[in-house]
């Protein structure tokens, strides 16, 4: 039998349900020593036969400030580009419900309106700058696009996010930035590897609406089977 450490239960269930996607930050920087603690600790991640097979680029400073004018100038000229092909055919009818409840809640805390397409669009924009957070982390997967060593980037991402709620950092991943993949790899110089999505992370705006914004999750019963 595992013995359970004493508190640990506790301090598990505050950092994972303590963390949640960011989307108005403030621009004071995070300290390198800090960045580099936790993609430190991100990189203790599983994956496959410990094949560690993510890629990772932390853009900050003047070249994140280059990036986010590159995605906008791509948006606005419409060059979309995607290293993994999306469709909405890829959600089934309860995930549209859940994204629907979702983008209901968003928008509300910003006041758009469900009709009011071009603020729609220009909140969009704005995310391409990362919603203002002064760094962002673009997380490849390898060229193959295997499905398996795709979801160990997954496993690593998901850490990663713990690892900056534990040291106090605050992150919003964007899939939206992967739409935009050739101009990444423009931009940064970025050799090999597909572009699964980016992780903007900083220090979260407090007085910003949008950031008390808080979604549920399904019922235990609606996700998951326990069989004996």
């Amino acid at each position: 039998m595992t013995t359970v450490t004493s508190g640990l239960p506790d301090a598990a269930e505050q950092l994972i349900r303590g963390r949640r996607a960011t989307r108005a930050f403030l621009p004071d920087p995070v300290p390198d020593e800090t960045i580099e603690a936790v993609f430190a600790l991100a990189g203790a991640a599983p994956s496959n036969s410990n094949a560690q097979p993510w890629q990772v680029e932390v853009v900050s400073g003047g070249a994140r400030d280059d990036l986010a004018e590159a995605l906008m100038s791509a948006d606005r000229a419409g060059r979309r580009t995607v290293d993994f092909p999306y469709s909405e055919d890829i959600y089934s009818s309860v995930h549209h419900r859940r994204r629907a409840a979702f983008g209901a809640a968003v928008y509300s805390a910003l006041g758009i309106g469900r009709d009011t397409h071009d603020l729609r669009a220009a909140y969009d924009a704005q995310s391409l700058r990362f919603y203002d957070a002064p760094h962002v982390a673009l997380l490849y997967a390898p060229e193959s696009g295997d499905a398996r060593l795709t979801a160990d980037v997954g496993m690593y991402a998901q850490t990663l996010l713990l690892a900056m709620t534990a040291y106090g950092v605050s992150s919003c991943p964007q899939a939206l930035l992967s739409f935009y993949a050739d101009t990444v790899r423009e931009t940064l110089g970025v050799t090999g590897g597909k572009l699964l999505f980016g992780v903007s992370f900083g220090y979260a705006d407090p007085a910003a609406a949008i950031n008390a914004v808080t979604v549920g999750r399904e019922s235990l019963e609606e996700t998951t089977r326990f069989h004996h």
